[in-house]
């Protein structure tokens, strides 16, 4: 069967892996309720952090998908605070326009992209987020990236992420095809992205990435660069 798409994961695989999550709108939420509660804004720092880890860690045990409303609900319950209207009040627009320095997309990303296209395949994007789906497309379009892809998938809109099967065939189903072996997924997590992506069927390239935890899986293939996909792309389909 024949190789029709090929799927991305987004941060640290088509962008530049920022590790940076959520601080600076929880820097918005600290300024703003500081002045209304006990705590100091560094005490405050510290909790909301802790109510980020605590979400991340449930999603590793029943990969169930979140959204940024859910990890701001939690905060509310917490602190017993309406910590999204303090965010709101405090300009949301400064949370987006804070992360702009730090999201980078990979500087051979577009060209990789048009060449796949070229090739008369499919592109899609599938990543693990609680962002909405507005603030990736303001990046992706920003950078010129956008245009070049058929089908975005964020699991913030879905409800499971990966590694769970039902994300991959959902990115599958979008993208018309019928079984795993017509796509390539292209990651940065041997556990979220490389296995994930076998377990459906597809094979699964690793873009290493130093600040990811590692996981016994082996990959189709192995790069660094992402313009190295293409001559892999092209010798599996003179194959198949």
């Amino acid at each position: 069967m024949t190789i029709r798409a090929v799927i991305f994961d987004w941060g640290g695989t088509l962008s530049h892996y920022a590790d940076i999550e959520l601080a600076d709108m929880w820097q918005l939420a600290a300024e703003h309720l500081a002045p209304r509660l006990p705590e100091d804004e560094p005490s405050l720092m510290r909790r909301f952090g802790q109510i980020e880890q605590r979400f991340w860690a449930r999603t590793t045990t029943d990969q169930r998908s979140g959204t940024l409303a859910d990890i701001i609900a939690e905060a509310t319950a917490e602190l017993g605070v309406d910590v999204g209207e303090a965010i709101l009040e405090e300009a949301a627009v400064r949370y987006l326009d804070a992360w702009t320095p730090h999201i980078a997309h990979d500087p051979e990303a577009a060209e990789t992209l048009v060449a796949l296209r070229e090739r008369g395949l499919k592109i899609g994007l599938l990543s693990n987020t609680h962002w909405p789906r507005a603030f990736h497309e303001h990046f992706l379009e920003r950078d010129g990236l956008a245009q070049q892809i058929d089908v975005q998938l964020y699991t913030s809109e879905m409800p499971y992420m990966k590694p769970h099967a039902e994300a991959f065939r959902s990115a599958l189903a979008a993208l018309d095809l019928s079984e795993g072996e017509e796509a390539v997924f292209v990651g940065d997590r041997p556990l979220d992205d490389i296995y994930g992506a076998q377990q459906v069927g597809m094979r699964a390239v690793l873009r290493p990435n130093s600040l990811v935890g590692s996981f016994d899986v082996q990959p189709d293939a192995t790069i660094q660069r992402l313009p190295e996909l293409l001559p892999l792309i092209d010798r599996w389909i003179a194959d198949d």
